[in-house]
């Protein structure tokens, strides 16, 4: 199950096993930037794997907002399928706004309208930090659904 305690400064080591821990893990990803680069399917292991910067705002972190590198592993993947742009565009940055699952398919949600639909057997996850975090001046503001910046 994936618990943390947000007053440990230390980086975060965490297993999704359930429908609630991708949740938790959608919160912590929201906003990572990721290069397509970053990412593979590697069918032979039935997994998915990508590294990543996410970021920790100011009241989670030492600092006001700063990022650390992430490495996000999904198992028992069957199939992957991108939706708006291509596995050979390596250079290409994404924005991650969500995780979602529904079923047998888990869904990431990139700025744009961009996407990875992965089909699963089964939730398992891993995601953890590597590195130190460091500051970021960038801080990505969302509008509160019906309601105004």
């Amino acid at each position: 199950m994936a618990t943390w305690n947000s007053h440990l400064p230390g980086p975060l080591k965490l297993r999704a096993e359930d429908q609630d821990d991708i949740v938790v893990f959608s919160a912590l990803l929201q906003d990572a930037v990721v290069l397509v680069g970053d990412m593979a399917f590697l069918p032979e292991d039935r997994r998915f794997v990508m590294v990543g910067d996410r970021l920790r705002r100011g009241a989670f972190s030492s600092r006001k907002n700063e990022r650390i590198r992430c490495g996000i592993c999904f198992d028992h993947v069957i199939a992957v399928r991108s939706q708006g742009f291509r596995s050979r565009d390596l250079a290409r940055l994404l924005v991650l706004l969500a995780l979602m699952i529904d079923g047998r398919i888990l869904q990431l949600d990139f700025a744009g309208g961009l996407g990875l639909r992965l089909e699963i057997e089964t939730v398992l996850c891993h995601l953890e930090d590597i590195g130190e975090p460091r500051p970021t001046r960038s801080h990505p503001l969302h509008p509160i659904e019906g309601g105004s910046d």
